[in-house]
């Protein structure tokens, strides 16, 4: 990649749709595939999992009391995007702070990893419910166009034939009445 290269550019138009996963209507990417992904294409790229400290000691999550969510940060070309996300259950609803499990919290800290990645373009068209990049949406724009066009066109010459033989079909035939008139 060129030093000045934009290189969210380089990530977002990078088609992950064959990558992209279901669970309960939503699409996301497995964690382990975006951030091989990410450093397939910048080897330095690093996460930070964010903690603060308690009583009991530092913890990997931060939390109002009732429910948590962790903080992480994903640094490439040197620029940090950072991204909470609650701790949530399989419906994606908040745990209560009182049912949070560590695997809660591990599982919440790598999708919120994923999602920093994808704010530096790898699979971002995924969290705004687009299917696939915006290169290859406009290049399918643009194919679906040029058939559309193409349709038109045969129809249009379908529409002159049908006028030239309505035409051809309502034309009274020439008759020559000079012969016929009483001063011809």
């Amino acid at each position: 990649m060129a030093e000045n290269e934009n290189y969210f550019v380089l990530l977002n138009d990078l088609d992950v749709s064959a990558r992209q996963e279901k669970k309960n209507g939503l699409t996301y990417l497995s964690w382990p595939w975006a951030w091989g992904e990410l450093k397939k294409k910048f080897p330095d790229a690093n996460y930070t999992v964010y903690e603060h400290d308690t009583p009991a000691g530092p913890v990997n999550y931060f939390t109002d009391g009732m429910t948590c969510w962790v903080k992480t940060g994903v640094t490439v070309n040197g620029i940090e995007h950072i991204e909470y996300l609650p701790v949530m259950d399989y419906k994606n609803n908040s745990i209560p702070l009182a049912n949070i499990k560590s695997t809660d919290v591990n599982k919440a800290i790598q999708r919120s990893i994923t999602k920093a990645v994808a704010r530096h373009g790898l699979g971002l068209y995924i969290y705004s419910g687009e299917d696939l990049p915006e290169v290859k949406r406009d290049e399918q724009v643009k194919a679906a166009m040029e058939e559309n066009k193409a349709t038109q066109e045969a129809e249009f010459a379908k529409m002159d034939e049908k006028k030239e033989s309505k035409a051809k079909q309502d034309k009274p035939a020439s008759v020559d009445i000079t012969n016929q008139l009483p001063w011809g």
